[in-house]
């Protein structure tokens, strides 16, 4: 307030300093101005004094005021302080009360468990003694029990397990005799094996086993001469369909069998004794035996375009067959140099199976044309069989309405007799009905 009456004052000044000055450049007499600015002077010196006594008496009375507001704040700060420390003491004592009060019922609450833990401690104790005595005398009158049954059941299994082994060691007995003479047979069949031309045989058996057994017996040869100026016979021949329909078409197969035992055999036995050497050497027999049976059935059997440009070796044995088929090199040597597919009963058996598929679709192939034929027969028949059956439903059409007329006719019938029955006195039926529903033939008569 008091800065701005003095930029007041001094606004005022400026004021008066400007009119002096152009009153002065324009001749003008400024005395009762200059008297009116000393009384302003005197009036603004007043107001100045009055201002800085009320700003002092106001300051002096804030500074008072405030004096006492700190007074009372501090009376009120100490006696809220006292009043929080009385509260804070009677809570402690009310929580040190409240904890000597749960601290006497905790003792008094452990000293009554205590009491009743050690009553059913002693109550316990008893009961388990009971219980124990009671298990004691039950154990021995089971034992005494168990014993007897012991003793009965072990006499008489006892006896029963004797019985058993007598009858099994007679069994035993028995079986050792059928033991020898599956031991003289198993000694005539090795003698058999070791007989080239037996075991030849025996391959030969199995391998014409097997075709029967898949194959119809028009589509393999046995014993064929390949070669019309040799004299040398395969022993089978699957026969494959050529062009024309005659036998003299057909491309033949070669199979023949080959079982080099003796080689295998000395394989095994090597292999059982773990001598690398003779293991070796055993292999290297067994692989020259298969190279010349392969080179045999190359030369003699395989005659294109007679024959097909591959031979079958058949090797009775699977043992013998997966001993050989393990040697991929050899394999491969039969199949490039000799033109040789090695099989063994399995593989056989599948490629047998795959011939006879590949025939069934060779016969449903050349019968399509007599197939389609007999379709198209059909197709004829059939499109005749619907003009006939539109015939019989034309007859069929003419049957129902001819019924129709007779069930009309029968009900006309009826209606007159009816009319004609009627006694004397009674309304005719032909009366009684509507003209719209007078039975069909009634207003005919």
């Amino acid at each position: 307030m008091e800065f701005i009456l003095i930029i007041i004052v001094i606004i005022v000044l400026i004021g008066f300093v400007l009119l002096y000055w152009r009153a002065g450049r324009n001749g003008v007499d400024l005395t009762p101005l200059m008297n009116k600015m000393d009384t302003l002077r005197d009036s603004q010196e007043r107001t100045d004094r009055s201002v800085r006594d009320e700003i002092a008496r106001s300051r002096a009375e804030t500074q008072t005021s405030s004096q006492q507001e700190r007074t009372e704040l501090a009376a009120a700060l100490k006696s809220f302080g006292d009043t929080v420390q009385q509260s804070i003491a009677q809570i402690a004592r009310m929580q040190n009360d409240q904890f000597e009060s749960f601290s006497r019922q905790m003792s008094l609450l452990t000293a009554t468990s205590e009491k009743k833990m050690e009553d059913i401690r002693l109550v316990i104790d008893e009961k388990l003694k009971q219980i124990q005595e009671d298990n004691t005398c039950q154990l021995d009158r089971m034992r005494e029990t168990v014993d007897e049954k012991l003793q009965s059941t072990l006499e008489k299994r006892l006896g029963e397990s004797f019985r058993q082994v007598s009858e099994r060691l007679e069994l035993v007995h028995q079986g050792l005799g059928d033991m020898r003479n599956l031991a003289a047979g198993v000694g005539d069949l090795k003698k058999v094996l070791t007989n080239v031309k037996a075991r030849g045989t025996w391959g030969e058996v199995q391998l014409g086993a097997l075709l029967e057994e898949i194959l119809s017996p028009e589509q393999y040869l046995k014993n064929v001469r390949i070669s019309e100026n040799g004299s040398d016979f395969v022993e089978f021949a699957i026969r494959l369909p050529g062009q024309g329909d005659s036998p003299a078409d057909s491309v033949l197969i070669p199979v023949d069998a080959k079982f080099p035992v003796e080689d295998y055999h000395r394989l095994l036995e090597a292999q059982e004794r773990a001598d690398a050497a003779a293991a070796d050497e055993a292999v290297r027999q067994l692989e020259a035996s298969i190279k010349k049976a392969a080179r045999d059935i190359s030369q003699k059997y395989i005659m294109p375009p007679k024959t097909t440009d591959f031979g079958i070796m058949f090797l009775p044995s699977e043992g013998l067959y997966a001993e050989v088929i393990r040697r991929t090199a050899l394999v491969a040597q039969l199949q490039r140099q000799f033109h040789v597919v090695v099989t063994g009963p399995t593989t056989f058996a599948a490629f047998l199976n795959s011939l006879q598929m590949g025939f069934r679709t060779l016969a449903i192939q050349k019968h399509s044309g007599e197939i389609w034929k007999v379709l198209g027969e059909v197709k004829t028949a059939f499109s005749r069989f619907g003009d006939t059956l539109d015939a019989v439903r034309k007859k069929l059409e003419q049957a129902a309405s001819s019924v129709d007329d007779a069930q009309k006719k029968t009900r006309t019938l009826s209606n007159k007799l009816k009319a004609v029955e009627a006694a004397p006195g009674e309304t005719p039926l032909v009366e009684i009905l509507p003209d719209d529903k007078t039975p069909a033939g009634l207003n005919d008569h």
